[in-house]
């Protein structure tokens, strides 16, 4: 696997190097040793999977704040989204500093988000599946949430949403 590192600080792309041969391709996703060799979390211990029928669904931007603050693996097995990380931990040199991929089907990459980060994806296609792996497990009191289109984040997004959840149309603006 390749890993490379995103601005802000902490945030990774991982992109597998398949092998491949007249049966299709393999190719490693996940290795905790790997993991471990660059600082990252190897455990994980809730997954989750999420389906958008219609392109141009955003969901986002979501985090969980201590003591459950989450890691997350983000990866895409079917279609193609274009996936939002932004620093939201105060005492960080990169507080509010955001990056953006593009995660698909076809490039098998995996987008890390570190704790204390808030995600969050428009679906550039329709039929898109996207898998997660948490290392928290959903706690509803520590669940947070902020507007997608937020001034203090400054993301520019490739397209304007035509399915979103009212919850994440009427966060109210981010409070420093």
């Amino acid at each position: 696997m390749l890993f490379t590192p995103l601005a802000p600080a902490g945030a990774y792309l991982i992109t597998p190097e398949p092998v491949g041969d007249h049966r299709g391709l393999f190719a490693r996703v996940f290795c905790v040793d790997e993991f471990a060799e660059h600082g990252l979390a190897t455990v994980f211990v809730q997954g989750s999977v999420a389906t958008n029928p219609r392109a141009g669904t955003l969901r986002g931007m979501h985090w969980q704040v201590a003591p459950h603050a989450e890691v997350k693996l983000v990866r895409v097995t079917a279609g193609a989204i274009w996936d939002v990380v932004v620093d939201v931990r105060p005492d960080s040199a990169t507080y509010l500093e955001h990056a953006a991929v593009e995660l698909s089907a076809t490039n098998r990459a995996t987008l890390y988000v570190p704790a204390g980060f808030a995600h969050g994806y428009i679906t550039l296609t329709d039929d898109v599946e996207i898998t997660y792996q948490m290392s928290e497990r959903y706690a509803p009191d520590a669940y947070r949430g902020a507007r997608w289109d937020d001034p203090a984040f400054g993301i520019e997004w490739p397209r304007e949403p035509v399915v979103i959840a009212d919850r994440d149309a009427t966060y109210p603006d981010f409070v420093r």
